[in-house]
């Protein structure tokens, strides 16, 4: 194995990339009170959500530690590149860092290189199938890192929330604006500035005008759809995605267009019945 691509949980991996020995996913923490989840693949989404509608406090994470990344580099692989949520929104950047610095004092010289995605769920996940395609091609390790860097400033990720709660509890919209916003049925259309922040890009009234706002505006910002992929991520929203999908199928020239449940994080994040773009 030359290479091996590390993504923090954040980024959701389709079926097949799960299976393919080429990736490894590392589990980020999450805290709902005193009931502790770890972010991998036995993650109880429904039990989460129970939790958190019940539960007046926001739940909390903890990104993986340096030493459980240090861990992911000791392998046979010559290269390894590592995917991590935003390094405004999480640790997890600077953690893989360090594990990386780590790695090189104690076993030498390897090509590692850490990805800071500016981004979180398909976000990463797109970042991910970048640099395996960038692989499968033959380019060389220095080429893959800055032809990935570019397709991260070019990337956009956008999302709708069905509920304000989560931004409620943890202080970053007050209760009245909450409450006008849910009396109202106005639904925040959420993106990614070019730092790796959250930003309002907009409104609408309900959830279908909402998405249909983020689907519109995200195939308006594609430049060559044809060569990209549009992924869809949704947090205990099934239907709501493909419906989506569907718009953007009918209305995008897109190479691909998928769609992927919310792992832990992106569904602490999304909330339920949010909807995650990227492309």
């Amino acid at each position: 194995m030359s290479y091996k691509i590390v993504v923090d949980s954040c980024g959701e991996l389709p079926k097949e990339l799960k299976k393919d020995g080429h990736f490894e996913s590392v589990p980020l923490e999450i805290y709902v009170d005193d009931y502790h989840i770890v972010d991998d693949a036995g993650f109880d989404q429904a039990e989460f959500l129970k939790r958190v509608r019940e539960s007046p406090n926001c739940p909390k994470s903890s990104c993986p530690s340096p030493e459980r990344y240090m861990e992911s580099y000791d392998c046979e692989a010559e290269r390894v590149y590592t995917v991590t949520l935003s390094a405004q929104l999480s640790g997890s950047y600077n953690s893989a860092q360090l594990g990386k610095k780590l790695y090189l004092e104690e076993k030498g010289e390897k090509q590692i290189h850490v990805f800071n995605s500016k981004s979180a769920s398909v976000g990463q996940t797109l970042i991910a199938i970048k640099i395996q395609e960038f692989e499968k091609k033959g380019l060389g390790f220095q080429e893959i890192v800055e032809r990935v860097e570019a397709f991260i400033t070019e990337m956009n990720t956008s999302f709708v929330l069905e509920t304000l709660e989560t931004l409620r509890k943890n202080g970053r919209l007050s209760n009245l604006k909450a409450f006008v916003a849910g009396a109202l049925n106005i639904k925040p259309v959420m993106g990614a500035t070019e730092e790796g922040t959250i930003c309002q890009l907009g409104q609408a009234r309900g959830m279908v005008r909402a998405i249909d706002k983020m689907v519109n505006d995200l195939i308006e910002k594609t430049k060559n759809p044809q060569d990209k992929i549009f992924a869809i991520s949704h947090c205990n929203a099934p239907g709501r995605a493909q419906e989506a999908a569907n718009k953007v199928r009918s209305l995008g020239n897109f190479k691909e267009v998928f769609v992927l449940d919310t792992a832990g994080i992106s569904s602490l994040y999304a909330s339920d019945g949010g909807i995650i773009m990227a492309v």
